[in-house]
């Protein structure tokens, strides 16, 4: 076989991954319901190790000069505002929008830029070797395991039902098989893409964490579920930091 057949099967493997979610099937609602400010909590934590534990270093050892790396992550940031905004008015026009189903959209644009740049990555990897894309896909895949469990968390406390959003979290997915073929296709210009398109995205893990995830922790008032959010988001953040260093 080819590296890009390669690719295209380990971006489909990475895919799968989006029905981590079903585990989730087998527990009463009742139950569901009281864990998802956990799974809220963990998926903060996640995006935030991604964005500056993973997506942050690897545009910067990859030679982009810093400032342009953050000027990236600022028009990542404002990109996702913008998108709020408008999805905060669509749901939300002329009455107070109570139900946060535009956390759910909002994650899933997240999700979705994240797998198209895996792909662009996953096929680059293959492109050098066979060898390096087979642990570079290994490596996507300990890191997309906790955050495609905290994603669908996110999507059913947005009001989504666990079906809508198995689909939803499996469509988002399949862009990293998008991002192996337009990756392929573009190859000369990849080095050029990956500089901008892995800052914005870091921007964006950055804008859902702190302005969408993090108030919805804020909201626990007891005092024994805000220490255990807390702790979960640490602990997040704590894996996230152990995969980069495994990766490496």
């Amino acid at each position: 076989m080819t590296p890009f057949i390669y690719a295209l099967i380990a971006a489909f493997a990475v895919s799968l991954l989006a029905f981590i979610g079903l585990l989730t099937l087998a527990l009463k609602d009742k139950l569901l319901k009281s864990i998802l400010i956990y799974l809220v909590s963990f998926s903060a934590g996640g995006l935030m190790g991604g964005a500056f534990f993973h997506l942050l270093p690897e545009s910067i050892e990859e030679g982009t000069e810093p400032l342009m790396v953050f000027i990236y992550v600022i028009i990542g940031f404002c990109v996702f505002f913008l998108v709020e905004r408008f999805l905060r008015w669509h749901h939300c026009h002329e009455r107070e929008c109570k139900n946060p189903l535009h956390l759910g959209y909002i994650n899933l644009i997240g999700d979705g830029v994240h797998n198209f740049i895996d792909g662009v990555i996953i096929v680059t990897s293959y492109m050098v070797n066979i060898e390096l894309g087979v642990a570079v896909t290994i490596s996507i895949i300990f890191h997309e395991i906790p955050q495609e469990l905290g994603d669908f968390g996110v999507l059913i406390y947005s009001g989504i039902s666990k079906t809508k959003a198995l689909f939803y979290n499996f469509l988002t997915a399949l862009l990293a098989i998008l991002g192996v073929i337009i990756g392929y296709l573009l190859l000369s210009w990849i080095e050029g893409i990956n500089a901008f398109l892995i800052p914005v995205a870091a921007g964006g893990f950055i804008y859902i964490a702190a302005t969408d995830l993090i108030p919805e922790l804020q909201k626990v008032i007891k005092l024994k579920h805000s220490i255990l959010t807390f702790v979960i988001f640490c602990l997040a953040l704590i894996l996230m930091l152990g995969l980069k260093i495994f990766s490496h």
